[in-house]
């Protein structure tokens, strides 16, 4: 069953090839959604996959690519909305 969620990640992560990295992961195992930078500095991303690739992506957010340094990852569920990839928002 697909489920969805809201991640928002904070800490030092704009800058660092944070939502690339996101997509790259995303695409390895199965997730669909977007992501993109909020004007506060943090990484706003929603992801819809199986409960285990969910897990499984939340873990890498939770250290992100080399670069970042993140502080915290706050996670909501929500409604699916089926999501057909995994997109970088400007």
């Amino acid at each position: 069953m697909i489920q969805h969620i809201t991640i928002i990640v904070s800490g030092k992560v704009q800058g660092v090839f944070y939502r690339a990295s996101a997509k790259e992961k995303a695409k390895e195992i199965g997730v669909k959604g977007l992501v993109r930078n909020e004007p506060s500095g943090n990484v706003y991303i929603e992801a819809e996959a199986t409960a285990e690739a969910l897990t499984e992506f939340v873990d890498w957010c939770k250290s992100g690519p080399a670069r970042a340094q993140v502080q915290h990852v706050e996670v909501v569920r929500g409604e699916e909305k089926g999501f057909k990839s995994f997109d970088i928002l400007r």
